[in-house]
């Protein structure tokens, strides 16, 4: 079986942000494969991935884009897998332009949209390993333990 989760992204220079999601996935034991697939740049291997993810194999996509943001609305519209959008800072308005694309998509094209940047790109692999759990025991019980841990690394006392 092929890796379940897709990392996309817009352009190479989404990578350090989305290398967050990358990490926290290999931290799961979730395979997942990252490729640049460009909306704009690259329109044709966007539409080959996009309608070709499902019998690749992939079942949550995670896509990363910023600035105008078009990839993950426009993968969603070509897939039915589940689609968790990160919205990648922009230096003219710091993301905001990103997130506003991604989260403003019309009914009926449904992306999951997370926080700008890091945050976003470790909710998002969080979001897909509790996807991927739904049907995979070991992937539950490594998810349950993450959310132990990360709870367990949170002292009561303030000092």
């Amino acid at each position: 079986m092929s890796a379940p989760v897709a990392i996309i992204m817009g352009s190479r220079s989404d990578w350090p942000v989305l290398r967050h999601a990358a990490d926290l996935l290999d931290g799961l034991g979730v395979a997942y494969e990252a490729k640049v697939v460009s909306a704009h740049r690259t329109p044709q291997r966007m539409y080959d991935f996009a309608r070709g993810a499902k019998a690749a194999g992939f079942r949550v996509i995670i896509a990363g884009a910023g600035g105008a943001a078009h990839l993950p609305g426009m993968t969603a519209s070509l897939t039915d897998l589940p689609v968790l959008g990160v919205p990648i800072e922009s230096r003219a308005l710091k993301g905001m332009d990103s997130l506003l694309s991604i989260v403003q998509m019309p009914g009926g094209i449904p992306v999951g949209t997370l926080a700008i940047g890091e945050a976003g790109a470790k909710n998002a692999a969080l979001l897909a390993a509790r996807i991927l759990a739904l049907s995979d025991a070991a992937v539950a019980e490594r998810v349950a333990a993450f959310a132990a841990e990360q709870t367990a690394s949170i002292p009561e006392a303030v000092e």
